[in-house]
């Protein structure tokens, strides 16, 4: 298998050319051992390999719709592959929890406690609502939890700087601790991928800085703004962002906080821009395109903890531990409890299959007629349809 790994490594960096490295990671194959090295791999020319998202420009040169899709091809391939490439930490495998326990390594994350006024309780329900009934399944137990206020609004105008990166168990991005330049004033946002303790980010919510303007001239340059505004970690209304960027954390309205591309590995890309209608169509990690303010918020950038996918919690408890309880077939349930239930043997005979309450579970459209979303331009992708 590593022999496999090892040549396909060395036929993606025969492949590859430009400047810009990327990171594969490979085992050793001439000690034996499980330690593993590092190999450079620069770009792809034709989208076949191991491609790093660090090395993708967040800022496109082309608004080309072509361009980037081959370019969201290649963030597509390269997480296919990343459960091969990706350096995950293990354990001694003295039981099989800890045996098939698999985890990404983060080596810059901060190992202490969060900003304890930026928390605050969380008080479980167990999946109840204000009645005591079950309103969501498989919820319960786990550990003691604090929730983590994250700014996803991002009003605060000013340069702030990046403090520390920290793990976050109430999501699966990590977040990042911001110090306000000015008012010292501290706050949680999401990190994206690539940034660090010492960057400087800035939010232009509330419009471009003067300092900024009278570098221009008193005058707004298209291209001198986006080369100062458009970096990894900015929040700003989409009107500011050249069309065709990855961004994250993005909002719907003028006023209101970011809504979509908040987890781990995701994000969006912004297809084009409608001045006369005050609209963008962007198009989300689903592969669905809608309709978003062109005064909603979004980050540059994309979603941190990318390798999130790969991990593995190796055994039941730790599901438990997260708060999360079983779930049962329901084949193996009774006739009262599921549709699929009862019988002799295992199988739900010739029904489709359907949820608990008998609404069919495969393929069937919820919303119809009055219910659909208007601001949809484009549905995701469904069957055998490629998503991006």
């Amino acid at each position: 298998m590593w022999k496999s790994l090892a040549r396909r490594a060395v036929s993606t960096a025969s492949l590859c050319e430009n400047g810009s490295l990327g990171v594969v990671w490979s085992r050793s194959l001439s000690t034996g051992t499980r330690i593993w090295q590092k190999l450079e791999v620069s770009n792809a020319k034709d989208g076949s390999g191991f491609i790093s998202p660090h090395v993708l420009k967040i800022i496109p040169d082309t608004s080309d719709i072509a361009t980037l899709e081959k370019q969201d091809e290649l963030i597509k391939r390269r997480r296919k592959l990343s459960k091969e490439i990706t350096q995950m930490k293990k354990l001694k495998p003295v039981s099989p929890g800890l045996r098939w326990y698999r985890s990404p390594i983060y080596p810059y994350l901060y190992k202490g406690r969060p900003v304890r006024a930026l928390t605050v309780a969380k008080r479980g329900k167990g999946g109840r609502n204000h009645s005591g009934r079950i309103t969501v399944r498989h919820r319960g137990g786990g550990h003691k939890r604090r929730i983590r206020l994250v700014d996803f609004s991002r009003t605060e105008p000013g340069q702030q700087t990046v403090q520390r990166i920290e793990y976050d168990p109430g999501r699966t991005s990590h977040i990042a601790l911001l110090k306000n330049n000015k008012t010292g004033k501290l706050s949680y946002i999401i990190a994206c991928d690539g940034l660090r303790a010492g960057d400087v980010v800035e939010s232009y919510r509330q419009g471009i800085p003067q300092d900024l303007l009278r570098e221009m001239g008193g005058k707004v340059d298209p291209a001198i703004l986006s080369v100062r505004t458009a970096q990894r970690g900015n929040c700003l209304p989409i009107s500011m962002i050249p069309v065709g960027s990855i961004v994250h954390n993005v909002g719907i309205t003028p006023v209101g906080p970011g809504k979509f591309c908040r987890a781990a590995g995701t994000y969006a890309r912004i297809i084009s821009k409608i001045p006369e209608k005050r609209k963008a169509i962007v198009r989300l990690q689903s592969g669905e395109h809608r309709y978003v303010s062109l005064e909603a918020c979004a980050t540059i950038g994309i979603v941190s903890n990318i390798d999130h996918q790969n991990r593995s919690l190796g055994k039941a408890g730790r599901s438990r531990w997260l708060g999360i309880r079983p779930t049962v077939r329901g084949v193996a349930m009774n006739k009262c409890d599921h549709p699929h239930g009862g019988g002799r043997g295992k199988s739900k005979s010739k029904k489709l299959s359907m949820s608990p309450w008998g609404q069919l579970a495969k393929g069937f459209k919820t919303r119809r007629g009055k219910n659909q979303n208007r601001m949809k331009v484009r549905d995701r992708p469904r069957g055998k349809e490629t998503r991006l």
